[in-house]
């Protein structure tokens, strides 16, 4: 990320409250002039520090929801192989590659426990993973 001063990450901050505020309106909580922050943000945009605005989804009210990560050990040089073959699965979110104990780890959401199950089935017989570890996650205790 380029360079910020406090300024921009106060400005930063703000918009990860509420990417709607208006300029006006982090002008006044800051106590500078909306010039400053619309050609702070201008800046920002410019280069690549704000590469966005966006939205957040609120969590839908399904009790039966499961969300989990599972820590994926990828035998030889087939991660690759793997990778498709998980991405192949729409219970799977999201899939990163790691440094350390594990190769992959995967983001999966599913309706139950029994597509849940499921989905684990699934990825145990993916050819090329030799071990995984889940871990279901529980309770939202912070988001941005």
């Amino acid at each position: 990320m380029p360079t910020t001063d406090h300024l921009d990450r106060k400005i930063l901050s703000l918009l990860r409250d509420d990417a709607r505020l208006p300029i006006a309106s982090l002008a006044a909580t800051l106590g500078v002039s909306r010039t400053t922050v619309r050609a702070r943000m201008e800046r920002m945009e410019a280069n690549g520090t704000i590469s966005g605005y966006g939205v957040r989804l609120g969590e839908p009210d399904d009790a039966e929801r499961v969300r989990a990560i599972a820590m994926i050990e990828v035998e030889g040089r087939v991660t690759d192989k793997v990778a498709r073959a998980l991405s192949g699965l729409p219970q799977v979110r999201a899939l990163y590659s790691t440094n350390g104990r594990w190769d992959l780890v995967a983001e999966i959401e599913s309706a139950s426990l029994p597509e849940f199950d499921s989905v684990l089935g699934a990825i145990r017989l993916i050819e090329g993973i030799s071990l995984t570890e889940t871990n279901i996650l529980l309770a939202v205790r912070f988001r941005r």
